[in-house]
């Protein structure tokens, strides 16, 4: 299995021997600052079965600088663009600066030929407006905006549940995962964040990624983890 989107940390290697343990053989790392990104590559240097998204969160983009981004993205273990998006929801940075950090990370990922990562929350329109418009592979990660989904299915974007799917008032979420076209298909945990029912309560981490594996299996009556391992061979590339 495959863990699409995760925040690892400073424990990043008992948190990998615990995934490798309930079979996650392989992690995307995501930065949300440049900074991080350094952080996270330099992790996945000391690591097997990790890579790296790289990016500016929309709650950084009034704060924290794209400097060095581009140069970031040629690095072997750089295979995405991201978090990155709009979040109207906290608004923890002004719209206008959202606005021109994500429009600036998806000229980056067109430059770079990398898929892109997205981050949206009470953003449906102005998401969908840029998205549209993008030529390149689209992510979107940790979905819960239903409003995007009839683009997402339209334009081909690959959509990714995490453990929220699994809550039980998630209505609108597992109505979402069951139309998601198979090769359209991803799982994450957004790790520490929002771990799934079975463990809800406690720190998120890789190995729970297989309670959605298993979830969204169960949901669409069929094993999924061989299609999403193949979904993030096509998006992320191989091993």
């Amino acid at each position: 299995m495959i863990d699409t989107h995760a925040h690892l940390g400073d424990d990043a290697d008992e948190v990998l021997a615990r995934a490798r343990s309930a079979g996650v053989t392989r992690v995307i790392d995501v930065a949300t600052t440049v900074e991080g990104g350094r952080a996270a590559l330099a992790r996945a240097d000391r690591a097997d079965g990790v890579a790296v998204c790289l990016g500016v969160h929309p709650h950084e983009a009034a704060r924290s600088s794209l400097d060095g981004l581009r140069e970031l993205l040629d690095h072997p273990k750089a295979v995405a663009v991201g978090e990155t998006g709009l979040d109207y929801f906290r608004d923890y940075a002004p719209r206008d600066a959202q606005q021109r950090v994500f429009e600036a990370q998806l000229a980056l990922a067109r430059e770079a030929r990398k898929p892109v990562v997205i981050h949206t929350r009470a953003a449906d329109d102005d998401t969908r407006e840029r998205l549209v418009a993008h030529d390149g592979v689209v992510v979107l990660h940790c979905f819960s905006s239903p409003g995007l989904l009839d683009a997402a299915l339209e334009h081909g974007w690959y959509v990714s549940f995490a453990g929220n799917v699994t809550y039980k008032n998630a209505y609108d979420l597992r109505d979402a995962a069951r139309r998601v076209p198979a090769d359209r298909l991803l799982a994450e945990t957004d790790s520490p964040y929002l771990a799934p029912q079975a463990v809800r309560g406690r720190r998120n981490e890789p190995a729970f990624v297989a309670h959605t594996y298993a979830f969204l299996s169960e949901l669409r009556g069929t094993d999924v983890s061989g299609q999403i391992e193949a979904n993030a061979a096509a998006v992320f590339g191989p091993r």
